[in-house]
């Protein structure tokens, strides 16, 4: 049988529900912040990919943020309009391209992980150290089993 209206077992209840309700309010707000920067999260998503892998072809990036090829080509083009990243052609196969972080993408990329940390901080403004570190934990071993950095 279904949950009554107000029941605390019902959908509003769920981890699903509360972290994607949360996740939206957090990405708009994280969308804001840097817009000012010319960027979107999937921009930021990106930079952070290469920032961890340093090197790597647009098709593979594609793969690993789950994004389709054409999109990576259009992050890939705005990045490197802004000068954050670099596309060369692979000497080893003329038909990949492989893009790396520039100064300017790893600037764009420290001024966005601050702005991430100070919505951290409001964020978790409510909860004690101990809290932040369960949290934190509880995160990680979900991303990880999701697939995720």
């Amino acid at each position: 049988m279904g949950a009554t209206a107000g029941d605390a077992s019902g959908l509003t209840s769920t981890v699903v529900f509360r972290l994607g309700t949360l996740g939206t309010v957090v990405t708009d707000r994280f969308t804001r912040e840097i817009e000012g920067l010319g960027l979107k999260p999937k921009h930021v998503g990106l930079m952070a990919a290469l920032g961890r892998a340093a090197v790597a072809s647009q098709q593979e990036l594609a793969a690993r943020m789950g994004v389709a090829p054409s999109l990576m080509v259009s992050l890939a083009d705005h990045l490197e309009d802004l000068g954050a990243v670099q596309r060369v052609r692979d000497p080893r196969d003329r038909r990949r391209q492989v893009l790396t972080l520039t100064e300017e993408g790893q600037r764009l990329l420290d001024r966005c992980t601050s702005m991430a940390r100070t919505l951290d901080e409001e964020l978790m403004a409510g909860l004690t150290e101990k809290q932040r570190k369960a949290l934190a934990e509880a995160l990680h071993v979900m991303a990880k089993r999701a697939g995720l950095p």
